[in-house]
Parts: structure tokens; C-alpha cells; sequence
């Protein structure tokens, strides 16, 4: 019991149910990563073998972090937790499809297509078809081709769906997800979506291999059990067998990933498809104060379908939210910054984050940060393995192995420069085109550019090709990329635009080296490599030493911070303005918003513009406040004024008695006061800007912009329910509200 001795009761209770299927249901800062590692090291101590335990998360640093504090927990006992399977669910299903690959007709070394080269594919195969990036932006493209295959909808149910809809739309891009998944199968590669769904297929349709994996894995933890989509859900399932030993963990109110194919309500499912299950609610918080859980469960509260939960905090009550009303988005970002330069000045120790709803908000805060000289990071940047020189060098490994691989050709067939430009590449695509080769086959048969000036260029790379095949067929990782950076000149020429360009791109090249020789020494194969550098995410490069992180709500999700502040709380910021028309889509939002509540330890404050330039317009916008400050009940919050000068000076905000009218979003609950009448600039050419008013249809509204003059002005108007809707005044029938 000496592991247990550290656990409260409720965790314990997890960790000791063992036999048959577990939802913990868990709170933000409740353990429950705690709870999963540690029933790792219970089972591993009851002997159970390391390899019969499978544990499942989201991120790369996840699943290393809860390695790393299993093989911590059973230093003292001598146990081996090396051969426990952790990992993220897109990397489990990669090691499962190499090893059943043969049983769905893949190749063993089939290539990982990371986003980057799922964008570059299908704008492959959108030139293919003559249609324009501009009618068909390529990353909305990938977006619907992802939704498709994530609901088990193919290019042909897609087709069939656009005709019976009579939308020509629809039908272009049925055509482009047919000649992108063409494109995958000639280059033996699969998307981040085909792993999963193959993964399905696998252990679906052949009895036999997933009732190896059953007998195989006899206990499954899946950590962030809200996240998972369709295809996750259906591998837990299958994964479970008889046994059904599967604890879930996880927590209703921090699913925000609808956009990527998460479904809310999953929690809730398991315990209808699983009639027998244990549910355990952790409920002692050890992040946040009390002060912070009250104000996130009471906006949490008005989504719909929870299981529910209270949570306690261990640190007290804490001193109450903060409020601030910024003129201006720069206003805004000068008091933020403000009252970090105090915060950091007096606890240098000290972690700040601030936290928006989409990655460009970060600009006016990094101008900000740059002026007082404080250290930041914006997380959610290129990480390493997404860095344009590394991308390039494992390109040139993909190829060696896989020719055939059209996008890993284009990556650098130029690259370095080598005289190959955009005219012999459009030939060379013609030419794939009749005669269904890959450019490879094209380049290799040399039978069209013959005489050519180019054609010596392209000799030349068929050469080195050919030459890197033949030489490093049997290489290790770090000698391959090594003799592959050497041979192609590449690392010189990277040198080179270094010594111009006063960068150290090719310190990148070089730690790319040294990822693969550490890659050797650990066992790894290069295809170990090459999932890593595919598999990695944002989140994993997040540094706890630098002391302010500027990041998206989503970026957020599984950190916590001493002081956080959140910005931007505008309707059509948060909620965005994409999800205010349907109740699910701002019940998501309100679930992003409790994420960003709950990240706070002991300091958290809100703050909004009053007007924010929006892309495209000179003129400043009015806005309104978001719904979600409504929802925090008064005594909890107090409004703060203060600037760059003088940081930080709080006053008893006095409640507004319009505000329930001016802002409600949902009268029958009890609304609490924390905007203002937008007031225009001063010296505005427009004094109607700001003017409350209402209308027949769509009750009161903000006036946000005026166009043209005389009786055909007309004026766009913000509408609580309904959106911005443009009016001609003299038939619109306004009333001052």
C-alpha cells in the first residue's frame, strides 16, 4: 500500500478498481494523469507484464511524461516499466498498422503524410483537375476531406451526395478527394485520418488479428477520453474485447475538439454502451482556488447533457477574478502587459500566460513584450520537426526508399537550387498525367527533355539519386542523413544563406543529425524516425523555463499557470462568430472558455476592446461583451482599471441596471454587470456608431457601421441572437433602444 499512501480517497478507489470497465470522471486539476500512472505501477507491482497494459493520450509529451513518472513510481521496487505501450492514439495505430501490414496490403514502410504534405497533395491533385486555390482553398479542402473520412463517407458517397443536392461544389471537391486518396496509394503513404481508420479496418474485419491484440493487451487506459472521434472510440471498443478491463478518463467540460472530429457526449456514451460501468468522480482541485472553480462551474453549468461535478479546492478561496474594459485592442494589450512587467518584477519565478481565441490576437502583445524587454513565447509555432530545412532533409530520406513519392520529389527537386524551375516542373506533371507514371519514372526515363537546357539539371538529380539509393541502402539513421546532407550539397548551401542571412538554419540540420544518432543508440529504426518527425505536435514544444506563453484557448488545453489572462472576450471572438448560430457550437465555445478559467492557479482576469479593427476595414468596430462574462456570478469578479503607468488599480464595480437588457442572452438566468454602452472614438465621423437601437424582428442591437448617405444609408447593426445584419435605414423602422 506504500503507492497508495499518496492518493486521496477517490483516487485511490481508481486506481485499486482494476477488473471491468471505469469512467473517472475527472476535473480540471484533479490528478487525473495521476490516477493512470499510478494504476500502471499497481498492476505492474501485482504482476501483471508491462507489455498486456496499454495506455493511450494525445500528445507526444503526454504519453512521455506519464512514461517517465511510471518508471519514477517503480524506481524503489526495481520493477520494469519499459516495455508498458504509452503512446498517442495516432502513434499506437502507426506501430499497429507496420506490424499488421501485411493483412491490409500495405507496405511495411508506408509513409506518414503530416499536414504540411496533406496541403501540398491535394493542391497537387486540385492543378491536376484545372481547379483554382482560389475557389477551392486547399485547407478547407483538406478540412472537408478529413470530416469525410472521419463520418465513413468516401469520394463516391460524397459524389453521389452532391448530385443529389445539385451542388456543383460539393461534386469538385468529391473529384479532388478521389485523386488525393489516388495520389496516397501511388506514393504508399497514409494521412493522420487513414491511421485510424485503418487501424478500424484491421481489427474489424479480421477476427483474428484483434483477437491476438485482445488476449495481448489485457488492461487499456485511455487518457482524454473527450477527445477522441468516431474512429478512437470504435478502436477503444474493439481493443476491449471480452475482457472490457478499459478505464477511461477524462472530463465533459474540456472537450474542444469538435473541429477535428471529437464528439461531445462520449463520456456519456461509454457508460450506455457499457451498462455494468464503474463511475468515479474526482473532486478535490489542486490547481485553482475555489474562488476560480466557482466562476468556471457557474458558466460551464449552462451547457446541456453533463454528467456533472463539484470540485473543491485544496488552496483556499483566493481573492476574486479581475475585470478590464480596454478602449482598444492595443489599450487592452498595454494593460495586460503592464501587469505582467509587475508580476514578473516581483516573482521572477512566476508563470504567466495569456490566452486567446484565435493565433493572431498574439501580434499586439508581442509588440508589447518586445518594447518592456520581457521574455515570451508564442506556443503553437513552427515546432522542430515542422521547420522548412528539416522538412527538406527528410524529404530527401523518404525518397531514397520511396521514389514513387510525389510530394516528397517536389519538396526538393530544386532544393538547393539546382536550375529546375516551375517550367520543367509543369512539363514533368503533364507528362505524369498521360502517362499515369510518377514523376520519378518521368525523370528517370529521360525520354522527353532531351536536348533541353534543362535537361542537365535533371540528369544530375537522377544521378545523386540513384547514386544515395545505392550507397545508403544499409546505413543507420545518423550516418544516412549525415551522407545525405553531404552528398546533396544541401547543408552547405544552408550554410551559405546562413553567413547572408544572419540565421542558423543549419544548427537545424545538424540537431536533425543528432536526433537520429540518439535514435540509433535507443534502438530505433529510421521508420521509428520518420513517425516522430510526422507525429510530433505544437503542444510538445512547450518550454516551462521561459516565464510568459502566449497561446490559443486549444494551445492551452493540459497546462496551468500562476496568472492568466484571457482576452479578447468579445461576441465574435469568444464565442467566434462561426459558432453562434448553432446551440452546440457555443456550448464547444463555452467549454474553450471554462479550458482557459481553469489553467489559472491563483490570479486569473478578463478583459475585452470595446472597438477592434477587423481585417480589411479602416474603421473601428463596436462590440459587444461576451455572453460568457454574463454567466459569472457578480460577487465573484471586480472590475480594474489601470495602464501601462499605472498597472493594476481595482475599484467595487458597480453593477449597470440595463445590463440584463442590453446583453442577455438567455433572460431567465441571472445576468451580472460588467460592460458599458460602447461610446465612438473621439472624433468620430459617425456618432450614430455605438447607438443602441431595436427592431421589429430581431429585438435590440448594437449600430457598428454606417455606409453611404441620404435615404439609401445604410447601417450594419449587431443583433444579440441574430448576428450583424446590414439595414437600409428607412425601411428598417429602428427605435432607440
Amino acid at each position: 500500500m506504500t503507492l497508495l499512501n499518496s492518493l486521496n480517497k477517490r483516487q485511490r478507489e481508481a486506481v485499486l478498481t482494476t477488473e471491468g470497465p471505469l469512467l473517472v470522471l475527472a476535473g480540471a486539476g484533479t490528478g487525473k494523469t495521476r490516477v493512470i500512472t499510478y494504476r500502471i505501477a499497481h498492476l505492474l507491482e501485482q504482476g501483471i507484464p508491462g507489455n498486456a497494459i496499454l495506455a493511450v493520450t494525445f500528445t507526444n509529451k503526454a504519453a512521455e511524461v506519464m512514461k517517465q513518472r511510471i518508471i519514477d513510481l517503480l524506481r524503489s521496487s526495481g520493477r520494469d516499466a519499459s516495455d508498458v505501450w504509452v503512446s498517442t492514439f495516432h502513434s499506437f495505430c502507426a506501430r499497429l498498422l507496420r506490424r499488421e501490414a501485411k493483412n491490409l496490403g500495405l507496405p511495411r514502410d508506408f509513409a506518414i503524410y503530416d499536414d504540411d504534405n496533406q496541403k501540398t497533395a491535394i493542391k497537387r491533385a486540385m492543378d491536376q483537375l484545372g481547379f483554382s486555390a482560389e475557389d477551392y482553398p486547399p485547407r478547407s479542402v483538406r478540412a472537408q476531406v478529413s470530416h469525410a473520412k472521419n463520418n465513413g463517407i468516401t469520394a463516391d458517397d460524397m459524389e453521389a451526395e452532391a448530385e443529389r443536392s445539385r451542388d456543383p461544389d460539393r461534386k469538385d471537391v468529391a473529384a479532388i478527394f478521389r485523386a488525393y486518396e489516388t495520389m496516397l496509394r501511388n506514393a504508399n503513404a497514409l494521412d493522420f485520418d487513414d491511421l485510424l481508420l485503418r487501424a478500424v479496418e484491421l481489427l474489424r474485419e479480421h477476427p483474428k488479428v484483434r483477437e491476438a491484440w485482445n488476449s495481448r493487451f489485457q488492461y487499456l487506459m485511455v487518457d482524454e477520453f473527450q477527445d477522441t472521434n468516431r474512429a478512437q472510440e470504435e478502436i477503444v471498443r474493439l481493443l476491449a474485447g471480452s475482457r472490457k478491463n478499459v478505464c477511461v478518463v477524462g472530463d465533459e467540460d474540456q472537450s474542444i475538439y469538435g473541429w477535428r472530429g471529437a464528439r461531445a457526449g462520449n463520456l456519456k456514451r461509454f457508460t450506455e454502451d457499457l451498462p455494468h460501468v464503474k463511475i468515479i468522480r474526482l473532486d478535490e482541485n489542486y490547481r485553482s482556488t475555489q474562488t476560480i472553480l466557482d466562476a468556471a462551474a457557474a458558466v460551464v453549468e449552462n451547457n446541456t447533457g453533463r454528467l456533472g461535478k463539484t470540485l473543491q479546492a485544496t488552496l483556499g478561496a483566493g481573492s476574486k477574478l479581475r475585470f478590464f474594459e480596454a478602449p482598444d485592442a492595443p489599450a487592452e494589450a498595454e494593460f495586460i502587459c503592464g501587469e505582467i512587467a509587475t508580476l514578473v518584477r516581483s516573482d521572477p519565478d512566476a508563470r504567466v500566460a495569456v490566452l486567446y481565441r484565435t493565433g493572431a490576437q498574439s501580434r499586439s502583445f508581442e509588440e508589447v513584450l518586445r518594447r518592456l524587454g520581457i521574455r515570451y513565447r508564442v506556443v503553437g509555432g513552427f515546432s522542430f520537426y515542422e521547420r522548412a530545412e528539416v522538412r527538406n532533409a527528410l524529404a530527401y530520406v523518404r525518397l531514397l526508399f520511396h521514389p514513387e513519392d510525389d510530394v516528397a520529389l517536389l519538396r526538393v527537386l530544386n532544393v538547393p537550387p539546382r536550375g529546375i524551375g516551375a517550367v520543367t516542373v509543369s512539363m514533368l506533371e503533364s507528362r505524369t498525367r498521360e502517362t499515369k507514371q510518377s514523376l520519378w519514372d518521368v525523370i528517370r526515363s529521360g525520354e522527353f527533355l532531351t536536348g533541353k537546357k534543362f535537361s542537365g539539371a535533371l540528369h544530375y538529380f537522377r544521378q545523386m539519386m540513384e547514386d544515395l539509393q545505392a550507397e545508403c541502402a544499409d546505413m543507420s539513421p545518423s550516418h544516412l542523413i549525415e551522407r545525405v546532407l553531404e552528398q546533396t550539397g544541401y547543408l552547405d548551401w544552408v550554410e551559405q544563406q546562413d553567413n547572408l542571412e544572419h540565421t542558423s538554419r543549419a544548427d537545424n540540420l545538424r540537431e536533425l543529425a543528432n536526433a537520429m544518432a540518439e535514435a540509433t543508440e535507443q534502438g530505433q529504426t529510421l521508420e521509428d524516425v520518420l513517425d516522430r518527425a510526422a507525429l510530433v505536435a505544437d503542444s510538445d514544444e512547450y518550454d516551462e523555463t521561459i516565464p510568459v506563453s502566449l497561446m490559443t484557448l486549444h494551445s492551452a488545453k493540459g497546462l496551468e499557470f500562476d496568472a492568466v489572462f484571457l482576452a479578447g472576450l468579445e461576441e465574435g471572438v469568444l464565442p467566434h462568430s462561426r459558432s453562434v448560430d448553432k446551440t452546440a457550437d457555443v456550448e464547444e465555445e463555452r467549454r474553450l472558455f471554462y479550458v482557459g478559467m481553469t489553467r489559472a492557479k491563483q490570479s486569473l482576469c478578463f478583459s475585452r476592446a470595446i472597438y477592434r479593427r477587423s481585417y480589411g476595414e479602416e474603421r473601428l468596430r463596436a462590440s459587444l461583451p461576451s455572453r460568457f462574462l454574463a454567466e459569472i456570478p457578480g460577487e465573484l469578479i471586480e472590475a480594474v482599471s489601470g495602464s501601462l503607468a499605472e498597472p493594476g488599480e481595482t475599484r467595487r464595480y458597480e453593477p449597470d441596471p440595463d445590463y440584463a437588457e442590453r446583453y442577455s442572452y438567455r433572460p431567465e438566468k441571472r445576468r451580472t454587470s460588467y460592460g458599458q454602452t460602447p461610446k465612438p472614438p473621439r472624433g468620430s465621423k459617425d456618432p450614430l456608431i455605438g447607438t443602441r437601437v431595436r427592431h421589429s424582428k430581431y429585438g435590440v442591437g448594437t449600430i457598428i457601421e454606417i455606409e453611404g448617405e441620404g435615404e439609401e444609408r445604410k447601417l450594419t447593426v449587431s443583433f444579440q441572437n441574430y448576428g450583424a445584419k446590414k439595414l437600409i435605414e428607412r425601411y428598417a423602422n429602428l427605435q432607440l433602444a
